[in-house]
């Protein structure tokens, strides 16, 4: 029934309104505090103290912003100047090095700039600027957990990352990713599944892993009507539907790969590489990651990776905890997901839920998290856990969670965020890792 229908609804309604007003304003100012906090502490340490790497120092002209010029910076800005030169930077999705030539386009429109490393990287930054996800994370929260004030507590937890540098300072993937994943999911909830499909494609533009996130509107579409007990609305239509707008968020990891293919692996070719006779899939993104980071199941496992696992344990056992907080529950949730499972007498309501972190909507993000998760652990450099995980909404509203039902916990977890966020904003100016 809308809300128009049904007066208790509507006044609802009428009452949050104020609430979440409110709430959006006073989260748009923390978020600005905090990134001006980042910033400050960037640049003081950048400038007070010795460089562990001189590269940035070597490339810089007195006109480039050196405290941006870190880690993947070089690669982004190099490929936004020249694009893709050497092997090794095809490890890189080509977002950031676009939206770094559009913004130094407009800044040479406007009369100021020009098309060097100072323009692309500032450009970059500022673009990321206007992908700020709180508002987005705020009404996502607030749908699942319905309720304003624990919206707003788990959004302002998210000002407080474990990796602050990678979202809200840099030129980096991680900002555009996961302001577009926010804003897919949302649009899921709001069964906007065209939208959806369209920030989730947009999101693979900057990262790999956003080809999973077509994930949440498989579930939408056809899991929970199945669930539901709404198979009717399974149709032929709905189906193909389906199917189209999951393949979409595929195309930009399947674009680099053939770009890739057709450049190195044609007749054309001056040398044609192994990977180009892969009798699996030959794809580039795969051997520039084995061939110059060594990834792949467990080679990432060894005595001198324990100090990147120790970084890494804080928000993967955090993830992993509240996962099998949820999935233990899952009994006593899944009678309000698939009604055939209620009580013999299914004219009775299932039972009441004992918090609103068992929200049977959370499933997706949860099954998500999961899989995200265990790839971090045992098939990547586990240490980028610290800039992935924080495009999980659900790292934050574990963190609400552990501050309400666990306190001590929560406020460990505050006290580690606060105080690694802040030694990650050091490290990253003096480019100390992790990156």
């Amino acid at each position: 029934m809308s809300k128009r229908g049904n007066p208790m609804v509507y006044q609802l309604h009428f009452r949050m309104q104020p609430t979440t007003t409110r709430h959006l304003r006073d989260l748009l100012v923390l978020s600005l505090l905090v990134r001006l906090a980042i910033w400050t502490l960037a640049l003081l340490s950048a400038y007070l103290l010795p460089l562990f790497d001189a590269s940035p120092s070597i490339w810089n002209t007195g006109t480039t912003p050196s405290v941006l010029l870190r880690w993947d910076a070089f690669h982004f800005a190099h490929m936004a100047e020249k694009g893709y030169v050497y092997e090794h930077e095809w490890a890189f999705f080509n977002g950031v090095p676009l939206l770094m030539r559009v913004s130094a386009h407009l800044q040479a429109l406007a009369g100021f700039g020009s098309n060097n490393w100072a323009t692309l990287l500032q450009g970059g930054a500022c673009m990321a600027i206007l992908c700020d996800s709180t508002q987005v994370l705020y009404h996502l929260s607030l749908h699942h957990l319905r309720s304003p004030s624990l919206a707003f507590l788990s959004t302002a937890l998210s000002l407080f990352s474990s990796s602050p540098v990678a979202l809200r300072l840099a030129s980096y993937s991680e900002p555009f990713f996961t302001y577009l994943s926010y804003r897919g999911m949302l649009a899921c909830v709001r069964s906007q599944w065209t939208v959806a499909s369209l920030c989730f494609t947009l999101a693979g533009l900057f990262r790999s892993n956003g080809m999973f996130l077509s994930g949440f509107i498989i579930w939408g579409m056809l899991v929970t009507p199945f669930l539901t007990g709404q198979k009717d609305l399974i149709s032929p239509t709905r189906l193909f539907k389906c199917v189209l707008l999951t393949a979409l968020p595929l195309i930009p990891f399947i674009h680099h790969n053939v770009t890739a293919y057709f450049l190195f692996c044609t007749s054309s070719a001056v040398h044609i590489p192994d990977w180009c006779t892969n009798s699996i899939i030959p794809s580039i993104y795969s051997h520039v990651q084995s061939k110059y980071w060594n990834i792949g199941f467990l080679r990432y496992w060894t005595v001198s990776n324990v100090p990147n696992f120790i970084l890494a344990l804080p928000p993967l056992l955090h993830i992993f905890t509240f996962c099998g907080f949820y999935l233990s529950n899952l009994p006593s949730i899944a009678p309000h997901i698939v009604p055939h499972i209620r009580s013999k007498n299914n004219d009775l309501p299932p039972p009441q839920l004992d918090s609103p972190f068992l929200s049977p909507s959370l499933l997706p993000h949860v099954l998500h998290a999961v899989a995200l998760s265990l790839i971090l652990t045992f098939n990547a450099h586990v240490q980028i856990s610290l800039r992935l995980l924080p495009s999980l909404p659900l790292t934050y509203w574990a963190a609400a969670r552990l501050l309400l039902d666990l306190p001590k916990w929560g406020k460990a977890w505050v006290t580690w965020s606060v105080m690694w966020g802040a030694m990650s904003c050091v490290l990253w100016a003096v480019f100390l890792p992790p990156a």
